[in-house]
């Protein structure tokens, strides 16, 4: 249960801190929220990125069938990561509204 938590709470604070991040250097407020789905996928799958590029039907497919699979632990930590890169937004947006410039 502990390790629960600390996931939850460590990919929450990782992926805010990757997008907000990113929104800083690319001044693109959401763009860590379209690109999450693709991490998913770099996470869930068991093999090479390489892969995809060079048999993407079955890399697609394979990724996919696993996405399916994962259980209901799994996708509570990966929701919270998503919902970091979401918050992230929000706060850069709150920022910029604020008067940061650099934001």
């Amino acid at each position: 249960m502990i390790q629960l938590v600390v996931s939850i709470l460590l990919f929450f604070v990782i992926f805010f801190g990757l997008a907000f991040i990113l929104n800083m250097l690319l001044r693109r407020t959401w763009l860590m929220a379209f690109i999450y789905p693709i991490i998913i996928l770099m996470i869930v799958d068991d093999f090479s990125t390489v892969e995809y590029f060079k048999n993407p039907g079955s890399a697609f497919s394979e990724a996919f069938a696993r996405l399916i699979n994962i259980t209901v632990v799994d996708i509570t930590i990966l929701g919270a990561g998503f919902i970091g890169t979401i918050v992230s937004g929000f706060v850069i947006r709150f920022l910029r509204k604020s008067g940061y410039q650099m934001f």
